[in-house]
């Protein structure tokens, strides 16, 4: 059974880090014995031409995808595009997006064969065998399909318990120097569960009310595998690392006995904290915590079930900076019952702690108590289009705030931000700026470039030397790719030399010299 996954289009500006539950599901088809290979579009461009190829060369039986909200459409229309190519592969979709949707997907999407419904490691443990038998689909728990034009739910599947036995993410199918290159952290997650109920947050339903944690040894195993794909930063992006003290010290004991060398951030609630944990984070590399406070209105924080007070965020963001570690602080515009007064509270309340911080819009997902019981809330859902689902526009309404509202509000914040990059970029020019200032810019101009270079396959156009215009010299062609890429890009010339010399000096970027000529490439 030869088996693709589909990693669909995620804007690179959204900071994406090397898709998890991407690798999660290659690893168990690869446990359960197929072949596996990963189609990854976030950092290649998607063309109907780039999957054709790669179908052509792959021939799989089964093509898989998982998508978000906000991407669900992009991975929608990819499926579609692989039935197009031949119907005869099977294809599946999950993740968060579907689990919740199931029906209706199957009923408006003909492409999509199969939906794996919650956690779905055991799920595809069990299907693999008998993907191509559909009369035997009614035996596995977990799924949705059609049969006789019925939609059949075959039942709900029990969380896994011991998620030691989950293997770890297939990392080794990504395009690994891509992602390296790109420099975004590798996320990991050290355990499963959330006894909270936040009414604008899936994870509950998703992974369970009850925390089933891995164990320490197995995580420092993990990242000690990270670090030797030669990955720099990591991000722990369960919510409940912290929660957890004596693990915590576990595995900063760890990383330090093991001597890894590494640059990591977490998330962490604001009440399972303390100076303690932070302290001993900080000596094991760890420089940044977020934290997800929501809103500066405690009502509102009452409302929407977060479990927690202001007091308990000063305290964190203290306790944090006291580490040495940076802040920040994530707060939603657009609760139920959001006013003005509730924005200018939360804006006082986010300038008062010190922290960094930063908004984003109320997306209602499918799934959350929000939008399953909308009508308990002060709020109106505004859409159904799936692509506006990324938290970055308005598409709720208040009684008391139209979306406008709350764009203005948005807004203003976005004002700030940019006059601070307008000085940062005035004083780079006129050279008045700290060095730190300058890496920003300059990282600012070289992350932008390396978006262009993966999202417009801009290597694999350019990256053909013919001999006249190198003459057997890989210094040369080097400098005929950074020519091309600057016509290709318009960027500044010293921002492409560096980044280019860069990535080839420290193995994204690979070359062939032939007689033919010089081929530039992505590295494996």
């Amino acid at each position: 059974m030869r088996i693709a996954i589909i990693a669909p289009p995620y804007p690179l500006e959204e900071i994406p880090s090397p898709p998890l539950g991407v690798t999660y599901v290659a690893a168990a088809f690869e446990a359960a014995g197929a072949e596996v290979k990963i189609f990854d579009y976030i950092v290649s461009a998607y063309t109907e031409e780039n999957l054709k190829k790669q179908l052509e060369s792959f021939q799989p039986d089964v093509v898989g995808a998982t998508s978000v909200t906000m991407n669900f459409y992009d991975a929608q229309q990819i499926l579609r595009d692989v039935k197009n190519y031949n119907s005869e592969i099977i294809t599946i979709m999950g993740g968060p997006h579907v689990s919740f949707t199931a029906v209706d997907t199957l009923r408006q999407y003909p492409e999509i064969d199969l939906i794996v419904i919650g956690e779905g490691e055991d799920t595809i443990a069990e299907i693999t065998s008998v993907l191509g038998q559909k009369s035997k689909w009614h035996d596995i728990r977990g799924i949705a399909y059609r049969h006789d034009g019925e939609i059949i739910i075959t039942g709900k599947r029990d969380f896994i318990v011991d998620i030691d036995r989950i293997h770890l993410p297939a990392r080794h199918l990504l395009p690994i120097s891509r992602y390296r290159a790109l420099g975004f952290p590798v996320s990991i997650i050290t355990g499963r569960g959330c006894p909270y109920s936040c009414i604008f947050c899936l994870g509950r339903k998703m992974v369970g009310a009850k925390t089933r944690r891995r164990k320490s040894s197995l995580v420092l195993d993990e990242i000690e595998k990270i670090i030797g794909y030669g990955f720099e930063r990591i991000n722990i992006a369960d919510d409940l690392f912290t929660s957890d003290k004596e693990r915590v010290r576990e595995i900063c004991t760890g990383i330090k006995e093991r001597s890894l060398k590494f640059k990591w951030s977490a998330f962490a609630r604001v009440d399972t904290v303390n100076q303690e944990i932070f302290d001993q984070m900080a000596e094991a590399g760890c420089d940044s915590v977020s934290f997800g406070v929501e809103t500066g209105n405690p009502e509102m924080l009452k409302r929407i079930k977060k479990g927690i007070k202001l007091e308990q965020v000063n305290s964190a963001v203290k306790m944090c900076q006291q580490s040495g570690m940076i802040a920040h602080e994530s707060f939603i515009i657009g609760l139920p019952g959001e006013t003005k007064v509730t924005l200018e509270e939360t804006e006082r309340f986010a300038k008062s702690t010190k922290a960094i911080y930063g908004y984003h819009y109320l997306a209602p997902f499918p799934g959350t108590t929000v939008r399953e019981k909308i009508q308990d809330y002060d709020l109106e859902i505004l859409t159904d289009n799936w692509s506006l689902y990324d938290a970055n526009d308005a598409i709720v309404k208040t009684s008391a705030l139209l979306p406008q509202d709350m764009r203005d509000f948005g807004a203003r914040y976005d004002e700030e931000v940019e006059t601070g990059w307008r000085k940062m970029l005035k004083g780079y020019h006129e050279g008045t700026n700290t060095p730190d200032d300058n890496m920003h810019v300059e990282g600012h101009w070289r992350m932008n470039l390396t978006y262009q270079l993966l999202k417009g396959d801009l290597i694999e156009k350019c990256g053909f030397i013919e001999p006249v215009l190198f003459q057997g010299s890989k210094d040369s062609a080097l400098q005929e790719l950074c020519r091309r890429i600057i016509n290709c890009t318009n960027a500044d010339f010293r921002v492409v030399d560096n980044t280019i010399r860069d990535f080839a000096g420290r193995g994204y970027l690979s070359s062939n010299v032939s007689d033919q000529g010089c081929l530039w490439f992505w590295s494996t």
